[in-house]
C-alpha cells in the first residue's frame, strides 16, 4: 500500500536531526507523498528548497490563524510574491482558518482567512484548513467564498458538520484522533461519512496516536491511522487506502 499524509509539519525543528533519514523511515512503511501546510511568513521562502531534496514532499502557502498576529504589515503581498515564486511542489494554500480558543479577535482572523480564500479562488488552488472550536462560522465564510476544494484537517465536529464541508466539496482530515477510543463523536462521524470524502494526516510532530503520548509524531505512522479507520469502518485496509490515495490525488491535482 502506498499513503499520502496530507498535513505534516515536516519543516519543524523536531526532524531537522535527520531530515532525509525521517523521510526514509516513513518511505520503508508506505507513506510515499506528504504535504507541509504553510503557517508563517519566514518559512513560505524556504519551504521550495527542503522540498526539492525529498522527493514526495510537497507543502503549501498559507497564514495559519496562530501566526496572524505577527504577520508583517505586507504579508499579504508577500505571500502573492511567494506564490508567483511557487514550483510546480505547491499544490495548495494554506493553512489558514479560524481558532476561537486564541485570543486573536476573531475580526482579524476572519480577514486573514477572507483574503486567502479569495487568492486560493484567483490560483484556482484548493485550501487547506484550520478550524478549532469554530466550524460553523468557517463554514459560513466557506460557503460565501466557495473555494476550489480543500481540506479541513483533524476533523473533529459533528455528522453535520462533516457533511455540510463536503457538500462544499472540502475533505475531512482524519489524524490520530480517532486511535483514541475516548474520542467517540469523531470517530463515529468518520465512520459514517462516505470514503471518497476522506484523506488521511499525521500533522506530525503534533497529534500523537493513541499509545504514543508524549513522543513527537512521525509520518511513518500514518499507516497506524489507516489501520484504525478501517477497523471503525469495517473495510479492508487494502482498498480502503486505494480510495484514500484516489481522493487525495483529486484533492491536491495529482491525477
Amino acid at each position: 500500500m502506498q499513503l499520502t499524509d496530507s498535513h505534516c509539519h515536516f519543516d519543524f525543528a523536531a526532524f531537522d536531526d535527520d531530515r532525509p533519514g525521517h523521510w526514509q523511515r516513513a518511505n520503508a512503511l508506505g507513506v510515499h507523498r506528504l504535504v507541509i501546510p504553510g503557517v508563517e511568513e519566514a518559512q513560505w521562502p524556504r519551504l521550495p528548497a527542503l522540498c526539492a531534496g525529498l522527493g514526495g514532499v510537497h507543502y503549501a502557502l498559507g497564514l495559519h490563524p496562530w501566526w496572524v498576529a505577527r504577520a508583517s504589515a505586507d504579508w499579504q503581498g508577500r505571500l502573492v510574491t511567494a506564490l508567483e515564486q511557487a514550483d510546480h511542489r505547491c499544490v495548495a494554500l494554506g493553512e489558514m482558518g479560524l481558532d476561537a480558543a486564541i485570543p486573536l479577535p476573531l475580526a482579524e482572523q476572519e480577514a486573514a482567512l477572507l483574503f486567502q480564500l479569495r487568492l486560493a479562488r484567483e490560483r484556482a488552488l484548493p485550501v487547506i484548513l484550520h478550524s478549532h472550536k469554530s466550524h460553523d462560522t468557517l463554514l459560513k465564510w466557506l460557503r460565501r467564498h466557495p473555494p476550489k476544494g480543500g481540506v479541513v484537517h483533524g476533523f473533529s465536529g459533528s455528522l453535520q458538520q462533516a457533511q455540510s464541508f463536503w457538500a462544499l466539496g472540502i475533505h475531512l482530515g482524519v489524524g490520530g484522533t480517532i486511535t483514541y477510543p475516548r474520542a467517540s463523536k469523531t470517530r463515529h462521524t468518520l465512520a459514517a461519512m462516505p470514503a471518497d470524502a476522506l484523506v488521511l494526516e499525521t500533522d506530525a510532530p503534533d497529534m500523537p496516536l493513541c499509545g504514543f503520548q508524549g513522543q513527537p509524531n512521525h509520518p511513518a505512522r500514518l499507516p497506524l491511522v489507516l489501520a484504525a479507520l478501517a477497523e471503525l469502518r469495517g473495510e479492508e485496509p487494502e482498498s480502503l487506502a486505494a480510495q484514500l490515495e484516489a481522493n487525495v490525488e483529486r484533492l491536491f491535482g495529482w491525477s
